[in-house]
């Protein structure tokens, strides 16, 4: 990766989601990939100027639960509960190779960047062909090595092994962030779990993991072991910081206290979960209120299909507020905030990722503010907006580090027309004929 150039941007309407969340008109200076000055005025000395005025800047946005890699199955299993979408998907994992996990990769990583994704966080296999889409086209990457019980795994060796391995060939990597990520307790006995946690704390990482998706889960495991998964969890001494769980859609207000309590993250993703029917609603409001940070994840477009965190945002407010009668509930600002700073917060990154201030990587998107879904272009109204209106078409440009990766709706580091073609062919192998 080459330096790049100081950059003042000029007049942009900025959505800064500081502490204050001020929208105001003003300028950003970028230097050595860091936000060096954001006012009304900046020092424009010794850096190249960029006109700013039709466009409105917002921090990047961080998808907290991914499988990219699955880009190639968009449609292959729609219409279907979770668990027949299951019986799919693993009878086409079984047949998966690296060069399709990784022509995958960069199919969906090339979507989020044309909307406005700026990191994301990965949970499966093979995550060191996702690494190599992550380097090839410049989006910031937290990947989740899966890691299951042996018995239950057609990786080859022992998964959580695996899972240490994939973090020792990519440790210190300026954009590839591995970590260890149980796919969950339906495929994960104590011991496992035990293990990619002793995994996390001796690498220093995150661990990632599905908890409580579906209301089966929850039953079966229950049957089994006494105990719902957060609290077995709990017991067995998994629990704890720097932990993210995905969905977490069936979940009592004990276990939301617990969550909250160890200071576990979630990944509401609630376009998957209306699509796979999992008929709960993530008590995203009762989270917060307890201290728990949530952010918003797209899961795979196997499940959603999309992964625009526009939709993802639009869908997770109307969600809440027609399961609660409540309009107010989440609203436009809340949905940004999970959308980015709290998603940054939950990645351990809420000091240097997830809004526009001084010091921190200069991860950002810009909006077209001419755009038809962003009429009226006004500061009061901009936050809405982009909750519930902007089209991923809006978004302009997106910057990671202060590198320019999308300009004009145009990858910079690679050309998307071979991105797709390798995209298809990889397909072909893989859907029923």
């Amino acid at each position: 990766m080459t330096a790049t150039p100081a950059t003042v941007f000029e007049g942009a309407l900025l959505v800064t989601q500081d502490d204050r969340r001020r929208v105001f008109r003003g300028s950003l200076r970028v230097d050595g990939g860091a936000i060096t000055e954001v006012g009304e005025t900046v020092d424009r000395a010794g850096a190249e100027t960029v006109d700013a005025s039709a466009f409105a800047i917002v921090p990047g946005f961080v998808n907290t639960h991914q499988h990219v890699a699955m880009s190639l199955l968009r449609g292959i299993a729609d219409d279907r509960d979770l668990g027949a979408f299951l019986e799919v998907l693993f009878a086409v994992d079984a047949r998966r190779t690296e060069a399709d996990l990784e022509a995958g990769a960069a199919a969906g990583i090339a979507e989020m960047l044309l909307s406005g994704t700026t990191t994301f966080l990965d949970l499966y296999y093979g995550e060191d062909a996702i690494a190599r889409a992550v380097e090839r086209l410049g989006i910031r990457g937290y990947l989740g090595w899966a890691v299951l019980d042996p018995a239950m795994t057609t990786q080859t060796g022992v998964p959580v092994e695996n899972a240490r391995q994939f973090i020792h060939r990519w440790a210190g990597h300026p954009r590839v962030h591995p970590l260890v990520a149980p796919q969950g307790v339906y495929v994960c006995g104590a011991e496992t779990w035990l293990k990619a946690r002793e995994v996390a704390e001796a690498e220093k990482t995150l661990v990632h993991y599905h908890l409580s998706e579906t209301r089966r889960e929850v039953h079966e495991h229950e049957a089994k072991y006494g105990d719902r998964p957060p609290i077995w969890l709990d017991k067995i001494g998994f629990l704890g910081p720097d932990q993210i769980a995905a969905h977490g859609v069936w979940l009592t207000r004990r276990e939301i206290e617990l969550l909250a309590n160890h200071h576990v993250g979630i990944a509401h993703c609630p376009n998957s979960n209306l699509k796979l029917a999992t008929g709960g609603v993530c008590p995203v409001t009762e989270l917060r209120a307890a201290g728990a940070v949530v952010g918003l994840g797209t899961d795979s477009t196997a499940s959603n299909n999309s992964l625009s965190m526009l939709r993802e945002m639009h869908i997770a407010g109307l969600l809440q507020k027609h399961q609660r009668w409540d309009a107010a509930a989440l609203p436009a600002s809340t949905l940004l905030d999970m959308a980015t700073i709290d998603g940054a917060r939950m990645l351990g990154r809420g000091s240097d990722l997830g809004s526009l201030e001084p010091g921190k990587r200069a991860d950002f998107s810009m909006f077209r503010l001419d755009h038809p879904t962003l009429l009226p272009a006004r500061p009061e109204a901009i936050v809405s907006h982009i909750a519930y209106a902007a089209s991923e078409e809006a978004v302009d440009s997106v910057y990671v580090d202060g590198e320019c990766v999308v300009r004009h709706r145009v990858l910079q580091r690679e050309p998307w027309e071979p991105i797709r073609r390798s995209a298809e062919s990889a397909a072909d192998a893989l859907w029923p004929r």
